[in-house]
């Protein structure tokens, strides 16, 4: 490893990103000579930066929107989340070879392990949305065993082909079959971007849900989401999706820096304050 190892995330646009937070406190908290930073890159500028990675002396990085489906394809190796998600969000070097990993299934297990332990007894899950991060939910959820998966999307093609790909039984549907799928649905995910700050709002009746599910939002701006308002107003038990952003970055620290951090309230807060002040702003 580099005396001074550096590691970026690059996505398009990429300045609102909280990544070089995490990773500047991690590197603080271990006393480490590294450094992480942000790097906007256009679609078309991709792959060159991605080829010269190592001869601007990079470990390794994060990729996010627009660009993990392109990382998965320019990658020496990927591991099995990637494979199965089929997209690339951390990157590093072994042996001089590109490997891609996908650690956003990983954030969304150990967000909820951290929010509700124990929640994963639950088997039944309505999941909102068929993009990219409903992938990675979807490839979680099946990890730990979740056999009735119900997918909702406005496009019902693809809701479908995503049940194709992974082989559930809950189905593709539109969004009018919501109120009937909640009944029984232990677990409520939403995935798709309404509810975020500049967003639609993401308007549902959880009238139908169970007393007992529980409900969660990967977006995380604002934290409590219009979902996740409107599910505690009915009394049912909630996670936010900060945690995903925060537990998806420990896999890669891990690669790049070779010690492994940990999500500390200390570093939730960190990025709570910053979240504070761009809304001040």
């Amino acid at each position: 490893m580099a005396d001074h190892p550096s590691a970026f995330v690059t996505g398009y646009p990429i300045r609102h990103s909280r990544s070089p937070l995490i990773h500047g406190y991690w590197l603080r908290q271990f006393g480490l000579d590294g450094s992480y930073r942000a790097i906007e890159v256009a679609p078309d500028a991709f792959a060159g930066f991605i080829g010269t990675l190592n001869d601007n002396g990079f470990v390794g990085g994060n990729v996010t929107i627009p660009h993990k489906e392109v990382a998965f394809s320019l990658c020496g190796k990927r591991d099995s989340a990637a494979e199965e998600i089929g997209a690339v969000n951390t990157l590093w070097f072994e042996n001089g070879i590109l490997h891609g990993g996908n650690t956003d299934a990983y954030g969304f297990l150990a967000n909820l392990d951290s929010l509700s332990p124990g929640w994963s007894e639950r088997k039944s899950a309505l999941v909102l949305g068929a993009g990219g991060a409903s992938r990675a939910v979807i490839f979680a959820l099946k990890q730990r065993g979740f056999t009735d998966i119900r997918i909702v999307n406005r496009t019902m093609e693809r809701a479908q082909e995503l049940a194709d790909r992974f082989g559930i039984s809950g189905g593709a549907h539109g969004w009018d079959a919501v109120p009937e799928l909640l009944k029984g649905a232990s677990l409520v995910v939403n995935t798709t971007s309404l509810g975020m700050s500049g967003k639609d709002e993401l308007v549902i009746d959880l009238t139908q849900a169970d007393s007992d599910a529980l409900v969660t939002d990967i977006v995380y701006v604002p934290l409590e989401t219009p979902l996740l308002r409107a599910a505690r107003f009915r009394g049912l038990e909630t996670a936010d999706g900060l945690g995903m952003l925060l537990h998806q970055a420990v896999p890669g620290f891990e690669h790049w820096f070779g010690k492994r951090p940990d999500v500390t309230a200390e570093l939730r807060n960190l990025i709570l304050a910053d979240m504070a002040a761009g809304k001040a702003k």
